[in-house]
């Protein structure tokens, strides 16, 4: 038996065809799936095979987004250049949601703050260290990846942080890091980090107005804690 290519399909189950004669909008997650992965295996079309891997993370796209190339390869079907088309595509996706959310963006509180950078940060399996430069109206000018480490640690280097800080005439800047364990309590070189930039922001008349750490559900806000 072959496999079910969407060409062999007919032309109303076409995902393609859909797409093009009824607009994206009324295709289905697995459908929008099949079409980037192309063809099933000799079992299932690709629909089928997009359905058994959606119901494998409970038709969750943001479970799906954190599944390895190699988890998505033991999927009968997916090959390493379908895993990848099917990362990039949520990634793509991903990306559009965060640019989204800095347009003409002001922050108010640490919830907004935590709202912006949570779909970057919330779900990552290594730690990462973020700044947000913001304006005299507290509206975010960019944000910036200072640094990328293990399960435990990152290094960040305050100089490149102020460094863009003055390239974007930047007033004000928001400090984020991520803990993939998912425990929000900073530890004490969180601590003296956060000290440590502060006080470098102080020399330059850049103040240090918060800083995150960051989970999947929630976040734990320097400032709201008073120990910034």
């Amino acid at each position: 038996m072959k496999k079910l290519s969407i060409k062999s399909w007919a032309l109303d189950d076409r995902p393609r065809e859909k797409l093009l004669s009824k607009g994206k909008e009324v295709l289905s997650n697995a459908e929008l799936i099949a079409i980037l992965i192309g063809s099933g295996n000799r079992e299932e079309s690709a629909i089928d095979l997009s359905k058994r891997m959606l119901q494998s993370v409970e038709f969750n796209l943001q479970k799906l987004s954190k599944l390895s190339p190699e988890e998505l390869m033991s999927f009968k079907g997916i090959g390493e250049a379908k895993s990848i088309s099917i990362i990039t595509a949520l990634e793509l996706g991903k990306r559009r949601h965060f640019e989204n959310r800095l347009q003409n963006l002001k922050i108010g509180s640490s919830k907004d703050a935590f709202l912006m950078m949570q779909p970057v940060l919330g779900d990552l399996g290594h730690e990462e260290f973020w700044v947000a430069y913001l304006n005299n109206a507290s509206t975010v000018l960019s944000k910036k990846q200072i640094s990328k480490g293990g399960l435990n640690s990152t290094l960040v280097d305050v100089r490149l942080i102020f460094k863009r800080a003055l390239e974007l005439s930047a007033v004000a800047i928001i400090l984020f890091h991520n803990h993939p364990s998912g425990k929000i309590t900073p530890s004490l070189p969180d601590k003296q980090l956060t000290n440590k930039i502060k006080g470098a922001g102080e020399s330059l008349d850049i103040k240090v107005l918060d800083h995150l750490i960051i989970t999947e559900k929630t976040y734990f806000s320097f400032a709201d804690e008073g120990v910034l």
